[in-house]
């Protein structure tokens, strides 16, 4: 007989009292304990870096240059009548260390490739005589 009335203050006083919603929120803030946050901070701008890799870049560029030069001197002025023949010439990018999985390596996305459209020459005038 005690027990039905119990439960049903209890139920009251949980519901209709807001005692619910504090026992909700006492729950959750025990449950954070300690809560970590991340600050991330920007990283500070270091020039020297900046600097030393474009010195890198012209030293890398004149060990290009100093390398065709020799290059043009080993083959002779004389041949290709003093054409230049690494004139306008840019080395290929390095490749990725490690292809990603079923990725094609078909070269430099921005290199145009070949022109083979006159290969065969008039290729579709012979396949329409062998019909």
């Amino acid at each position: 007989m005690l027990k039905p009335l119990i439960k049903e203050c209890v139920k009251e006083m949980i519901l209709e009292e807001g005692l619910l919603t504090n026992i909700v929120s006492e729950v959750a803030a025990g449950m954070q304990g300690q809560i970590i946050t991340e600050t991330r901070r920007p990283a500070p701008q270091d020039n020297s870096e900046d600097l030393q890799i474009k010195q890198k870049s012209v030293e890398a560029r004149k060990k290009l240059q100093e390398h065709r030069r020799k290059l043009m001197d080993a083959i002779g002025k004389d041949s290709y009548n003093g054409v230049d023949i690494f004139e306008n010439v840019e080395p290929t990018k390095p490749q990725a260390a490690t292809p990603r999985a079923g990725a094609v390596d078909l070269g430099d996305p921005s290199d145009s490739g070949v022109d083979i459209s006159s290969i065969l020459g008039n290729a579709s005038d012979i396949w329409k005589a062998l019909k």
